[in-house]
């Protein structure tokens, strides 16, 4: 009886090993993917970092993938190598690149890693393995371009902006031609600041605008909210860029934000599933709610809100923002009545500034 007891134990105890051994064998063990993440400043930013990591975060997180983060690469700074070839060394196989100047800096690096995937907020490096991808920010800024040209009372309107890019300067004029949509009388006076985070210089440039301009509401593109800060100190209106954070103020009208998770999850979930592989460029936009304006101040009327949804009805029916006769600030004609600037121009050729546009001096 015992011989028996023990016989059937064995047996058990084999089968349950050659179970184990045959599920083991068809199961697969998954290692985890993670996305490198080179970023020019701090996660707990407010503005571009802040939101730009949260937005990468939520779509791994959803995905299933990890990060290794590398914050505060200040451009030009030689960080920029370093941390990728950090990350390189890590087995990362895919790295994104957030900030418009990482590419030039490590040409070389990407060019000798084939294998790894480069995605970039810039697109002046066209290889295989370097993708770019961004937001359609620009219509965002035709948007709150309606609300400030709707809102200012002396129409004159100022720009902080931080560098003479295709990016910045199709913000420029695309926010231009949504103040003169609704206000073609204003003007948008832009003051450069060569930096993309400078307190000091964004402060002053708000209180020169204010002066030499009597600008009554202020635009900008730099990663913090700085201008908004100057602006309120003054007493003025100003427009938001990225998620901003606003205690009691309704001189903040609006704020342009890009949802980047909708970015990211796109572009990750092509490069797991190997789908799309040949695209070089992702350019999403308000057609899938990439972009659009963060939220209204109390000052921003009703009627202002309808100009705004009219806007949006028109682009989500495929009406671009650099769409019909647009003439730039030295009365050249760059389109004609039923024409379309095509993205390949907007994204490498918008060196010039649409009429309505004015440098402070």
């Amino acid at each position: 009886m015992i011989k028996r007891i023990l016989f059937f134990s064995i047996c058990i105890a084999l089968l349950s090993s050659l179970i184990g051994f045959i599920h083991s064998f068809g199961k697969k063990d998954v290692e985890k993917i993670f996305v490198g993440v080179v970023m020019p400043g701090g996660v707990n930013e407010v503005g571009f970092n802040g939101t730009h990591y949260q937005g990468i975060k939520q779509a791994s997180d959803e995905l299933g993938l990890g990060i290794i983060l590398k914050e505060n690469v200040r451009e030009y700074s030689g960080e920029c190598e370093k941390s990728v070839r950090e990350l390189i060394a890590a087995g990362v196989k895919i790295i994104v690149l957030a900030s418009f100047y990482y590419t030039e800096e490590i040409k070389q690096l990407i060019e000798n890693n084939p294998g790894v995937h480069f995605y970039s907020l810039s697109k002046q490096l066209r290889i295989s393995n370097c993708k770019s991808y961004f937001a359609r920010v620009y219509q965002a800024r035709y948007l709150s371009g309606i609300v400030a040209g709707l809102q200012t009372a002396t129409n004159n309107i100022g720009y902080v902006a931080a560098m003479n890019n295709a990016e910045v300067n199709r913000g420029i004029n695309a926010f231009t031609l949504g103040v003169k949509r609704v206000n073609p009388e204003a003007k948008v006076h832009v003051a450069w600041t060569g930096s993309w985070d400078d307190a000091e210089k964004e402060r002053r440039n708000v209180e020169k605008l204010y002066a030499s301009t009597n600008a009554d509401v202020i635009a900008y593109h730099q990663n913090q909210m700085n201008v908004i800060d100057a602006a309120d100190s003054i007493g003025i209106y100003s427009i938001g860029y990225n998620d901003v954070q606003v205690k009691d103020s309704s001189r903040v009208l609006t704020t342009a934000v890009t949802n980047w998770e909708i970015v990211y999850k796109e572009l990750l979930q092509d490069y797991l599933q190997q789908k799309n592989m040949d695209e070089i460029d992702y350019w999403l936009g308000i057609e899938v709610d990439a972009v659009g304006l963060g939220f209204y101040s109390r000052d921003v009327s009703d009627s202002m809100k309808v100009a705004v949804q009219n806007a949006i009805k028109e682009m989500k029916n495929g009406r671009d923002v650099f769409y019909g006769k647009i003439f730039d600030n030295k009365g050249v004609k760059r389109s004609e009545e039923n024409e379309v600037i095509g993205d390949e121009f907007l994204r490498y050729g918008m060196d010039w500034f649409v009429e309505g546009v004015v440098f402070l001096e």
